[in-house]
C-alpha cells in the first residue's frame, strides 16, 4: 500500500492567503430603484463589509451612476466581490482601481469642533496646516470642510479631538484612475 505524498498531487493547491487588502471599486449601474439596495445586501448576505461608500448619477442621458466602494478583505474575499458584484442585473462594469493602476481618491469631511480661548486658536491653527477651511463660525465652535486622502481627514479628526470635536460627516471615497484611462460609461445590450 502506497502512501501519497504532496508530490503525488496533480493540481494546485492554492496557499492560503489571509493579508487583509484594501480595494477600491468603481461600479458603473443602472441609476434605477432599488440599485444601491441590492449593492449593499450582496455585501451584507455575506458578511462583508463596506468601509467607504459613495453614490450619485454621473450619465443623465444614458441613467447611469456610478457607485464607489472601498472594501477590505482577503484577496480571495475581494475577488468573490467582483464576481458577485459583476453577475448583478444592473451592474454594468465593476472596475478595481487599486488593481487596475495608480488611482486619486479623495475624501470630504465636515468637523465641528467646540472650543473657547486657547483652544480655539490651537483648532484655527491645526485648521490652516491641514488646508481645512472653516465653513460656519460661532462664538463656542467651527465646523471645518476638509478634502483629501482618507489618512489626512483621520489624522485632522484625531487631532481634532482634544480640542473639542463634536461631530463629524464624512463622504466616503471618490475615486478615479490616473492617466487616460478609466471607467467607461457603456450601457451593456
Amino acid at each position: 500500500m502506497s502512501e501519497n505524498t504532496m508530490t503525488d498531487i496533480v493540481y494546485d493547491i492554492p496557499e492560503k492567503n489571509d493579508t487583509l487588502e484594501r480595494h477600491t471599486l468603481a461600479v458603473v449601474v443602472d441609476n434605477e430603484f432599488g440599485v444601491l439596495g441590492r449593492v449593499v445586501g450582496l455585501f451584507s448576505g455575506r458578511g462583508y463589509n463596506i468601509e467607504s461608500l459613495t453614490v450619485a448619477e454621473v450619465d443623465e442621458e444614458k441613467k447611469l451612476s456610478r457607485i464607489t466602494i472601498v472594501a477590505v478583505g482577503t484577496p480571495q474575499v475581494i475577488v468573490q466581490i467582483k464576481a458577485l458584484l459583476e453577475r448583478l442585473v444592473p451592474v454594468h462594469k465593476v472596475y478595481d482601481l487599486t488593481v487596475e493602476g495608480e488611482h486619486v481618491e479623495r475624501e470630504l469631511a465636515l468637523v465641528k469642533v467646540h472650543g473657547t480661548g486657547e483652544s480655539r486658536v490651537e483648532a484655527m491653527r491645526i485648521a490652516d496646516i491641514f488646508r481645512a477651511h472653516p465653513v460656519d463660525a460661532t462664538t463656542e465652535s467651527f465646523i471645518f470642510e476638509i478634502t483629501g486622502r482618507t489618512s489626512k481627514i483621520n489624522t485632522f479628526i484625531e487631532l481634532m479631538r482634544p480640542l473639542g470635536t463634536v461631530e463629524v460627516a464624512r463622504t466616503g471615497a471618490a475615486a478615479m484612475a490616473r492617466g487616460k484611462g478609466g471607467v467607461r460609461l457603456e450601457q451593456s445590450s
